[in-house]
């Protein structure tokens, strides 16, 4: 096998999108459900994470799938790669 062949498996994530300001740049909330190491009590943590968007339309509140990606600046090492669900027009 060389390593033309073989194919990485990128890291997904999905989550909400919170700010769309920037060009071709996207914010995306990704919350996640744990449980306390003593407690017990199952506690939602969450992240942000800046994610590279181009050619499609995204918009503050849509549910977004983001895959790791090699970094394409400063904060940026995530890309989106499908709209899963649009945001409701109010």
């Amino acid at each position: 096998m060389t390593d033309a062949t073989t194919q990485t498996v990128r890291r997904t994530l999905q989550g909400r999108v919170v700010s769309d300001k920037m060009q071709k740049t996207v914010t995306v909330l990704v919350e996640r459900k744990v449980k306390h190491p003593v407690i017990g009590k199952i506690m939602t943590r969450s992240k942000k994470y800046h994610a590279h968007v181009e050619g499609m339309e995204t918009a503050s509140g849509d549910l977004v799938q983001i895959e790791e990606c090699a970094p394409i600046s400063k904060t940026k090492a995530w890309r989106v790669a499908k709209v899963i669900e649009k945001a409701r027009a109010i």
